[in-house]
C-alpha cells in the first residue's frame, strides 16, 4: 500500500521555527521526486519545495533562505526544516511524491502549520 504520512505541524510564534517530516512507504522512494505543498484557507495548492531523486531542489520565491527540504533515501524519509515563520506561511502542508519513471503522483493526508502570537 502506497503511504505517505506527514508530521511536525503545531502552533509557532512568528520568527520561529518547525521541521515537517514524511514517511514514505510501498514506493520506490529513491526513483521519486519530493516535495512539500501547501495551501491555505481560501488559495489554492501552492509548491513549497522539491527535491530530485538525483539532489537538485527548487524552493518557492517567498520561502527562499528560510526553508531546507532534506531527503533520506535509506529511512524513505524527507523533512522540511522553517525557519523565521511568518504568519502568512499558515496552511496545511503536504508531501507529495511523483515517481521519475511513471509520473505516478502520491499525496498525504496534510499537516497544519500555525504561526499566529
Amino acid at each position: 500500500q502506497v503511504q505517505l504520512v506527514e508530521s511536525g505541524g503545531g502552533l509557532v510564534q512568528p520568527g520561529g521555527s518547525l521541521r515537517l517530516s514524511c514517511a514514505a512507504s510501498g514506493i520506490i522512494f529513491n526513483i521519486n521526486v519530493m516535495g512539500w505543498h501547501r495551501q491555505a484557507p481560501g488559495k489554492e495548492r501552492e509548491l513549497v519545495a522539491r527535491m530530485s531523486s538525483g539532489g537538485s531542489t527548487n524552493y518557492l520565491d517567498s520561502v527562499k533562505g528560510r526553508f531546507t527540504i532534506s531527503r533520506d533515501n535509506a529511512k524513505n524519509t524527507v523533512s522540511l526544516q522553517m525557519n523565521s515563520l511568518k504568519p502568512e506561511d499558515t496552511a496545511v502542508y503536504y508531501c507529495n511524491a511523483v515517481n521519475d519513471l511513471t509520473g505516478l503522483e502520491v499525496w498525504g493526508q496534510g499537516t497544519l502549520v500555525t504561526v499566529s502570537s
